[in-house]
């Protein structure tokens, strides 16, 4: 197996959420309203999911790999152009969930906002998978050994183990429980 065939499957995963964002739009300015819920889903899968678990792993492993190779020029502007894409992308999701902010306490100019950038976020994933799928993933493994394919499959599968439970860990410190000296949890101000 090469270390893209994970980033590949994802791929898959997160192309199953787009024609979900695509129909919520549709039906946002259409009805001129838009199910939160849906945008809180759609938020936390893509920060979640497709930025800090897929995301992470290309540029923390990948991209990182591959720094001091001799790529090819191409190659080098498209791992150049994915990094950018990355950041957009992470743009974007914060536009949205503060516009969600700003619907929640009831600004309804945010509608429209929130619907451009879920519009936005539905056809950017797909271009930017089909530019890592076609043109980048399977080219830069000729630039790779065995060995350090070998080890970036071991490192994916570590930072697969270990993400839910930083997650899980931001999530309780964020609603003000803290760790405590014995590495147990307890709320803040107890």
């Amino acid at each position: 197996m090469l270390p893209v065939g994970p980033l590949m499957a994802e791929h898959r995963i997160i192309e199953k959420l787009m024609p979900p964002i695509r129909r919520a739009v549709e039906a946002g300015r259409r009805h001129g309203t838009i199910d939160l819920g849906f945008v809180d889903l759609a938020l936390d899968f893509i920060r979640a999911y497709a930025d800090r678990c897929h995301h992470g792993k290309e540029e923390d492993i990948l991209f990182k790999a591959l720094e001091g190779k001799p790529l090819d020029p191409g190659l080098r502007a498209i791992l150049n152009e994915l990094l950018e894409e990355h950041r957009v992308g992470r743009r974007m999701v914060r536009e949205l969930a503060d516009a969600s902010e700003a619907y929640k306490r009831g600004d309804r100019a945010a509608l429209s906002k929130i619907l451009d950038r879920l519009e936005f976020l539905a056809a950017f994933y797909p271009d930017h998978i089909r530019k890592e799928d076609q043109a980048f993933f399977l080219p830069v493994m000729d630039y790779l050994d065995d060995r350090e394919k070998a080890a970036m499959i071991e490192a994916e599968m570590e930072f697969d183990r270990t993400l839910i439970h930083e997650l899980y860990r931001e999530k309780v410190e964020s609603i003000g429980f803290g760790p405590q000296q014995d590495g147990s949890y307890q709320q803040a101000g107890r």
